[in-house]
């Protein structure tokens, strides 16, 4: 396979755009409000100004009335390569064994193959097929936790136009493993049976090579893998490393009943939050993911340390559990809603979020349609410490999300934001813009051959498929 080149992106230097909106969630100083009929001005990759007037002149003019326009979607956890790997082979319970989490059964497994075998070809077709997933489910900004030899993620976050947060994993163990009764068991790569310094030091070779990149477009987040996989040398090394530079942190907590038993037989039963805070981990610059089996006492601190869980609940939901939205909420914390790599829909995962959390809850004010679309834009501009995120307001990055309300099943609609969180999904994507550029066009992507890129990385996918882990780690338990 011979990966193809893609054209260059549009230069937006002095170049400005104007865009319509039927509706346009802007920041006010009362808070996010829509507004009736505006025009959102960018220039260059800034936007300049929200104008009740047509402006009158524009290199660009994109007048389609019934587009709802929202500030450019953030999502701040998802992977790409290892939900591609499970895709379809993890439904209606098929590769769960021993009622085992499947990261440790399939996802992380089936990764290390996966990169073990693919051509450097092979890997950026995967990427690329991510991307253009993500930039046709309406993301603009996406944090991406992946093993670090897949650095093609940047790559190709680079020249598909994405706001891309890289977190290359850390792991105390390279290839972890289900071990018995929800364990897990290790296998290290280097001879004095720690991986730690190893990947801290491809993790900061990446650093030196990619932060920064694509005028700030392409950053790099340190990310720990999960509690029962980084020991407390690699936490605290990591953690102060990430402080030094000043980039986010995030790693997996609490996501299964065996990491919660592993690290309390590890560490004096402690819980994996007490674990990280111990360590001095918990803090306002840390996107905790999953939590779902976090205690009370556990959100109560992690409030106490401003930390912001990424809450993905439609991964949970297909294995039969529930990671609701309102009991963060309800506890206080700043609660974002990320895909997982499940469908890299977030209208439909702020959909499934709010169904969630309504019914586990038993409230149907619970994760109200306001919440849930700021989980999905300004709560990650506070969780990343960028206020150019998030919002759309003068000074502002001109990244947008443009969504056609004028589907049937949005009509008729009364209130916007409540429509757009009950029935809407990446169906309705109409516009994705990044610093000013338009990515994502009628629904289509314009800066590449979808169609081709898809066709490429399904193939590479197809070839860890047809390795014999793979057929055993699929066949039904």
């Amino acid at each position: 396979m011979t990966v193809s080149p893609i054209p260059a992106l549009p230069d937006m230097d002095g170049k400005t755009t104007a865009v319509f909106g039927s509706y346009v969630l802007a920041s006010t100083a009362a808070g996010q409000e829509v507004l009736r009929d505006r025009w959102v001005i960018l220039e260059g990759d800034r936007i300049a100004s929200v104008s009740e007037s047509r402006p009158s002149q524009a290199d660009m003019v994109m007048d389609r009335p019934g587009r709802f326009v929202l500030p450019g979607l953030m999502n701040l956890h998802n992977h790409c390569f290892s939900e591609a790997i499970a895709r379809s082979h993890a439904e209606d319970g098929v590769s769960k064994r021993n009622d085992q989490s499947i990261v440790y059964t399939v996802l992380l497994p089936l990764s290390k193959t996966g990169l073990d075998i693919l051509t450097p070809d092979e890997r950026m077709a995967i990427a690329r097929m991510g991307i253009v997933q993500l930039l046709l489910g309406g993301a603009t900004s996406v944090m991406e936790p992946f093993r670090n030899n897949l650095p093609e993620m940047f790559d190709a976050a680079a020249e598909l136009g994405l706001r891309f947060w890289g977190a290359p994993y850390l792991f105390s163990a390279s290839d972890p493993k289900a071990g018995t009764e929800g364990s897990v068991s290790y296998s290290t790569a280097s001879s004095d049976g720690s991986d730690n310094a190893a990947d801290l030091a491809t993790w900061n070779a990446l650093y030196d090579q990619w932060h920064g990149q694509e005028n700030g477009r392409i950053s790099l987040a340190m990310s720990p893998h999960a509690t029962d996989t980084c020991d407390p040398d690699l936490l605290r090394a990591a953690t102060a490393r990430a402080r030094e530079l000043g980039v986010p942190i995030t790693t997996h907590l609490a996501q299964s009943e065996g990491e919660v038993a592993t690290i309390s037989k590890r560490w004096g039963g402690r819980t994996p939050a007490e674990y990280l805070d111990w360590l001095g981990v918990l803090g306002p610059d840390l996107l905790a993911a999953h939590c779902v089996y976090s205690s009370d006492n556990d959100l109560a601190m992690m409030k106490a340390r401003d930390v912001t869980v990424m809450n993905c609940p439609r991964v949970f939901a297909r294995t039969g559990k529930t990671a609701s939205f309102g009991r963060f909420e309800a506890a206080g914390l700043r609660t974002m809603v990320g895909t997982d790599g499940y469908n890299m829909d977030l209208l439909g995962e702020i959909n499934a979020a709010g169904i969630v959390s309504k019914v586990t809850r038993g409230d149907a004010r619970s994760a109200t349609a306001p919440a849930l679309l700021s989980a999905i834009t300004e709560a990650g501009s506070v969780a990343l410490n960028r206020p150019d995120l998030g919002r759309i307001r003068p000074g502002a990055k001109a990244d947008l999300t443009l969504i056609d309300m004028t589907h049937p099943h949005l009509q008729p609609h009364y209130d916007p934001p409540r429509t757009l969180v009950a029935l809407a999904n990446r169906a309705n994507v109409d516009t994705v813009i990044v610093d000013g550029r338009i990515l994502v066009d009628g629904a289509s992507i314009v800066v590449a051959d979808a169609a081709a890129l898809t066709k490429a990385g399904a193939a590479a996918i197809h070839k860890i498929w047809d390795q014999p882990e793979a057929r055993e780690a699929f066949a039904s338990a």
